[in-house]
């Protein structure tokens, strides 16, 4: 199964009609978003194409796909509209040998790491910044965010497959691949 993980969406319609593009040009078979999906929240500027409502209609379209976690910018509101979860604060995803903690990042994070076994994965957004590096034992993978990339890096997504994440940008370029424990 191929999987690719997304996360802070923002509201941008530009970046969400890219993301949706490369997630069918991946060819993956579910879509993890890491939340922060329709709002850009009180200190972010307005991203590129804001419109929340075009953003719903798109990935209402693919909602059978998509497994979503809540972000600090998402609200209960949002769930009025969106015809997938998106209020669960965590989700677990079990690739036999080790255990994928997916949440947004604002709660569980690098500095407050949940409950994990060595070599487990804590992958969250929040901070906008691509990250890929082991805490405690534990691995911490960030795909930055889709719409308002921080610190030099560029709006993109990860994939997961057959246990390699890899970082791309929507140019289609691979920026970094990893396996957790090699």
């Amino acid at each position: 199964m191929k999987w690719m993980i997304a996360s802070d969406v923002h509201g941008s319609a530009y970046y969400c009609k890219k993301l949706l593009e490369a997630f069918a040009q991946e060819g993956a078979d579910r879509l993890v978003l890491l939340g922060d999906i329709l709002y850009h929240g009180p200190r972010n500027d307005l991203p590129r194409e804001y419109d929340p409502k075009q953003v719903t209609a798109m990935l209402n379209g693919c909602r059978d796909k998509i497994l979503c976690v809540r972000g600090n910018c998402d609200a209960e509101v949002d769930q009025m509209v969106l015809e997938f979860p998106v209020l669960a604060e965590y989700a677990l995803l079990d690739l036999g040998e080790r255990l994928v903690y997916a949440t947004h990042g604002h709660k569980y994070g690098p500095d407050c790491l949940p409950p994990l076994r060595n070599g487990d994965v804590l992958l969250c957004g929040h901070t906008h910044v691509p990250a890929c590096r082991e805490i405690e034992e534990i691995w911490y993978l960030n795909p930055g965010s889709v719409s308002m990339p921080k610190e030099e890096s560029v709006p993109g997504y990860m994939t997961l497959e057959d246990g390699c994440f890899a970082w791309r940008d929507f140019e289609g370029h691979t920026l970094l691949t990893f396996v957790p424990g090699e």
